[in-house]
């Protein structure tokens, strides 16, 4: 019901914006004698602030064309390499026949998270890491796009679609997870080293991920505590409507999840669009579009399937079984002990107000069995939870000892070639 109210919205809207874009030409034309008066600006600001706001914005593009390796730029192209039903493992090709040295770079799996914004939310990530590594991200799929024929989607078909994609990329691949993906990738790389696995990782990157959540709880965590898995089912799961290929796919829609995202924090989005149309009215498109593109990537959502966020609140928020010792997967016992290969680096943010400070740190408390030598942990000053893995500090502060973290312990001895000038990690910082 839900969602056929908000189709019917987007329905009904839609001549309208078609109505307000016209105008918004009309009066930005500078042969229109309003166009250059107070009144006007504020009028044309208007509109593009309605279209915007009442726009629904589809898959962005990664738009990474190029990077720079050595100071020299190498063109950039995407192939899909693998494909699921609900995500594709794409490649970012580095073009660099044209370089004398061939680049011998550690293969990186980023693992986007599956929480509501498509993996182009990780383009900065993907930008700070592409000159020095060979980079693959988890692509998720919109379930609404997903025929229900094609079967179901849930937390244990996820670390399968995890383990089968370091299958694929072979031994030596070094995987990252940002956010959401951190009990998964937790639990695939127990999984596989359970099984002595070839293709285990050689190091997991756990970025701001809720392993255990009992650690420093925030508002997020408190919510999902105080309701049942009852009542996310009445409230906010909902059927796929048509005309989506998904049609009757039950789904947690992602304007249900963009809702909560944003009444996290109204104060500071309030303030941004006000922002925004400020500098529409005084002319400094520049500001502007700078808003504007990053409301652009922040306001386009993709569903998720319900089994997938239902059985994530009870095993991640509700029973924590990763840390109790009693998730399952398929029946299996995952059990991160077995870790024994896998180097082990953790990041937080000072001011993560999703992932409190700890809960990523946990993780080093359930990889009984791995050296010192092999574990690390980077707590970033000055940070949320999205200035872990964008933004200045994630670029100048944060990936460089990533970088360095994944080389030392690559085990082909890969990307010696530039490694950056940083103090050593060590558990205890």
């Amino acid at each position: 019901m839900l969602y056929h109210l908000y189709e019917l919205q987007h329905a009904t809207i839609s001549p309208l914006r078609m109505a307000v874009d016209a105008n918004k030409k009309w009066l930005r034309n500078p042969a229109n004698p309003l166009s250059y008066t107070q009144p006007g600006r504020a009028v044309a600001a208007a509109c593009d602030m309605f279209t915007h706001i009442t726009h629904r914005y589809g898959k962005p593009e990664f738009g990474l064309d190029t990077t720079t390796i050595d100071g020299q730029t190498v063109a950039v192209t995407e192939e899909i390499v693998h494909s699921e039903a609900f995500c594709d493992l794409l490649h970012f090709k580095r073009e660099t026949d044209h370089l004398k040295t061939q680049p011998d770079d550690p293969r990186l799996l980023i693992v986007a998270p599956l929480s509501g914004h498509f993996s182009t939310l990780l383009r900065g990530t993907v930008e700070a890491l592409l000159p020095d590594h060979d980079v693959y991200i988890t692509d998720w799929i919109d379930a609404r796009t997903v025929a229900v024929h094609q079967g179901h989607f849930d937390l244990d078909t996820y670390i399968d679609y995890l383990m089968r994609f370091l299958r694929k990329l072979g031994p030596n691949t070094h995987v990252m997870a940002v956010c959401q993906p951190s009990v998964p990738v937790m639990a695939a790389a127990s999984l596989m080293a359970a099984g002595n696995e070839t293709c285990q990782p050689a190091s997991m990157t756990l970025m701001g991920g809720p392993v255990d959540t009992r650690e420093n709880p925030t508002e997020v965590n408190k919510f999902a505590e105080q309701h049942d898995l009852e009542w996310f089912e009445r409230h906010v799961i909902s059927h796929v409507p048509l005309p989506n290929t998904g049609v009757m796919r039950r789904v947690y829609p992602g304007f249900m999840q963009l809702a909560g995202f944003m009444a996290m924090n109204w104060d500071r989005h309030v303030s941004a669009h006000h922002d925004m149309f400020m500098h529409l009215v005084e002319g400094d498109g520049e500001s502007a579009d700078a808003k504007r593109n990053f409301y652009h990537e922040y306001l386009a959502v993709m569903d998720m399937t319900a089994e997938f966020y239902l059985q994530t609140l009870k095993v991640v928020f509700h029973e924590h079984n990763l840390p109790n010792g009693t998730m399952r997967w398929q029946g299996v016992p995952v059990d991160p002990s077995a870790i024994t290969k896998t180097a082990l680096l953790t990041v937080e943010g000072e001011r993560d107000d999703i992932t409190g400070m700890g809960q990523t740190r946990a993780a080093h408390k359930l990889c009984t069995n791995l050296p010192d030598s092999m574990r690390m942990h980077h707590m970033q000053q000055g940070v949320g939870h999205y200035g872990v893995f964008n933004g200045r500090r994630w670029r100048e502060q944060i990936s460089p000892r990533i970088k360095e973290f994944i080389r030392l312990h690559d085990h082909e001895g890969k990307g010696a070639r530039s490694a950056p000038n940083v103090t050593h990690i060590n558990a205890a910082e």
